[in-house]
């Protein structure tokens, strides 16, 4: 725009596109992790809260063009910056609107989609398809005759964890059927869409069955994300079973399972993981498997960007960038904490990661004071007396303080 208008706030994809300017400036913003999950090209992002208090730090020499998830945060946001003497419009319909635009033009070519599959057989087969069969093998997880749910939520985590299944069903050292299940808890529009395009681009026939998961947690004040994560769980167990499936998978990776661990004895109090498989208590005949359990999301990422993916962050429909909805139950802020913790951590000890995950595989029930089992909690008392101290050298038990 040459001439500024105040009561014009809104900017159009078109509008954007066909008139470029060395002197606008984009802001995402979306918080860190979204911004990082992708971004419109040449989008700087900044803090919210920063902004709305008055905080961040923006040039006024240039136009800023704001923009959200939906465009339903960017538009007071630039209302507000507009008044502070900022020349200030927002993106209409926000990342979403470009994203989807952005799959379009993507459209969709099967040279495309063999290079993202020659990707996970060549550069990425080592980090990614390696430890991907690693874990099936390591911990039973596929067995010949099963049918698997591979449950996409459409994010980095599941969308590569259905191209490794088709990977692994392609050397068809025995024989299991899968089925690419997709609920709708309510998603928006945009994040339907999204789903579905890249789907299409990756090559992967989705089953997409509706529920009213996001309407019924709505006005839920107490951990309403827990309970949303709860009920999507029970209904991808009920279609799976209606599918003729006997297992369901998720996407769970390396990372998501040391910052689990840590998580339950920094803010739970207790040590426990998160298993690479379970059977369901209320499903009978069921199982979760996770068969990503050993793939880092850093090569995840990796593989994304090299390809140059772009996936939904989150599939909340209320709030306009959602970090707290967790399939584990816990809050996306406590997880952000652990993520720091971590990175602190391996600035002395680049080994920090492997050891959390270790230590799940070396807990010595000879050492710690009460364990649970069953359901079940037993004391360390219950057997000290009748084990005796002749039966552990002093040697031993010195050793181990």
């Amino acid at each position: 725009m040459n001439q500024y208008d105040p009561n014009d706030l809104t900017i159009s994809l078109a509008e954007l596109q066909e008139t470029p300017q060395a002197d606008r400036l984009l802001v995402d913003i979306r918080p860190q992790d979204a911004y990082q999950c992708g971004h419109l090209p040449g989008a700087v992002q900044v803090d919210f809260a920063d902004m709305m208090q008055g905080k961040a730090v923006l040039p006024k020499e240039k136009e800023l063009v704001l923009y959200c998830i939906r465009g339903e945060v960017s538009l007071p946001a630039a209302q507000m910056l507009c008044k502070q003497g900022y020349r200030a419009r927002h993106l209409q319909g926000g990342y979403g609107a470009w994203l989807l635009q952005h799959l379009a033009a993507q459209q969709q070519s099967e040279e495309q989609r063999d290079k993202i599959e020659q990707s996970l057989r060549k550069k990425f087969h080592q980090d990614l398809f390696t430890p991907f069969a690693k874990a099936i093998v390591r911990y039973e997880l596929v067995q010949p005759g099963d049918r698997i749910a591979v449950c996409i939520s459409g994010g980095k985590d599941s969308m590569l964890m259905a191209k490794l299944f088709q990977e692994l069903k392609r050397h068809n050292k025995f024989p299991f059927e899968l089925v690419f299940l997709v609920m709708d808890p309510g998603y928006s529009d945009t994040n339907r869409r999204v789903i579905e395009q890249n789907a299409q681009l990756l090559g992967v026939p989705v089953t997409i069955f509706e529920t009213s998961i996001f309407d019924a947690v709505y006005k839920v004040e107490k951990s309403p994300c827990y309970l949303c994560a709860r009920m999507r769980r029970g209904y991808l167990y009920k279609k799976a079973q209606e599918l003729g499936c006997n297992k369901i998978a998720l996407g769970h990776h390396y990372d998501d399972v040391i910052e689990t661990t840590l998580m339950g004895m920094l803010y739970g109090g207790q040590v426990q993981t998160m298993m690479p498989k379970l059977h369901s208590t209320n499903h009978p005949g069921m199982q979760l498997i996770r068969p990503m359990y050993l793939i880092r999301e850093k090569e995840i990422i990796h593989w994304r960007d090299y390809n140059g993916l772009n996936f939904i962050q989150c599939a909340c429909k209320f709030t306009d960038s959602c970090t707290t909805c967790r399939t584990d139950g816990s809050t996306g802020s406590k997880r952000q904490e652990i993520k720091q913790l971590i990175s602190n951590l391996k600035k002395t000890n680049p080994g920090i990661e492997a050891n959390i995950f270790k230590s799940m595989e070396n807990v010595s029930l000879d050492t710690v004071l009460a364990y649970k089992t069953g359901g079940v909690k037993h004391s360390f008392l219950e057997t000290y007396d009748a084990k005796g101290t002749a039966q552990t050298p002093p040697d031993a038990q010195e050793g181990t303080e």
